[in-house]
């Protein structure tokens, strides 16, 4: 369906359709495949096993807080090429959510009980950029993606080394993000003020903090 042809009332719908697949069904994703799909799953300790598990458990969460931001944002944007590009990138987070969630199921653990919450939360912050206008908006985008790529850094730092499916899983994330940061900027994103961006910190480390566990 071309970009004229959805009224806000459409874009409602869509939004609440698109929650319901990220929360508790299963996302639209694109046409790549899993990256972890032909590597064999590797010999670990219980210990290790639970570690890999919950980096993978904050993962999820955090590619469902960038379907909410995205969603929100998309919904806000005023120009047309920039809600394409939001609604472009959110597909692409589908697919890191889908390979986070079978990775999950591999390694015999579940979804963070939190993630409804992260949603809603994310959305909000999403549509507040959206509002405060587009060359904000994908300033917001690209101080995201480069704080979730230190925080997918970190995680190849502790996941166990053997562990070669997370890892491929992880870093095609971190690739994703890259690029989903240069392109906002490419296209007119504004430097976040400095509170700003220790305020999305923050808020980050309490999300990853309560979703280790819960």
């Amino acid at each position: 369906m071309h970009e004229k042809s959805f009224n806000p009332a459409d874009r409602l719908f869509l939004g609440i359709d698109q929650a319901l697949r990220t929360l508790f069904g299963r996302p639209l994703v694109t046409e790549r495949a899993d990256p972890s799909r032909d590597l064999p799953e590797a010999e670990m300790s219980e210990q290790e096993r639970d570690l890999a598990a919950r980096l993978m458990r904050i993962n999820h969460t955090g590619e469902v807080c960038a379907q909410a931001l995205y969603q929100g944002q998309a919904l806000t944007a005023k120009l047309p090429t920039v809600r394409q590009s939001m609604e472009r990138a959110a597909l692409e987070e589908n697919d890191h959510l889908a390979w986070c969630e079978t990775r999950l199921q591999a390694l015999d653990n579940r979804k963070s009980l939190l993630n409804p919450f992260w949603y809603a939360s994310s959305f909000l912050l999403g549509a507040t950029a959206g509002l405060a206008g587009d060359k904000w908006s994908l300033g917001f985008v690209a101080e995201t993606e480069h704080q979730v790529e230190a925080h997918l850094n970190d995680h190849l730092q502790r996941l166990p080394p053997q562990d070669q499916k997370s890892r491929a899983v992880v870093e095609q994330m971190k690739e994703d993000e890259i690029h989903h940061a240069t392109v906002a900027l490419e296209a007119g994103g504004a430097e976040l003020p400095g509170p700003i961006k220790l305020a999305m910190k923050l808020t980050s480390k309490l999300m990853t903090g309560s979703v280790y566990y819960l």
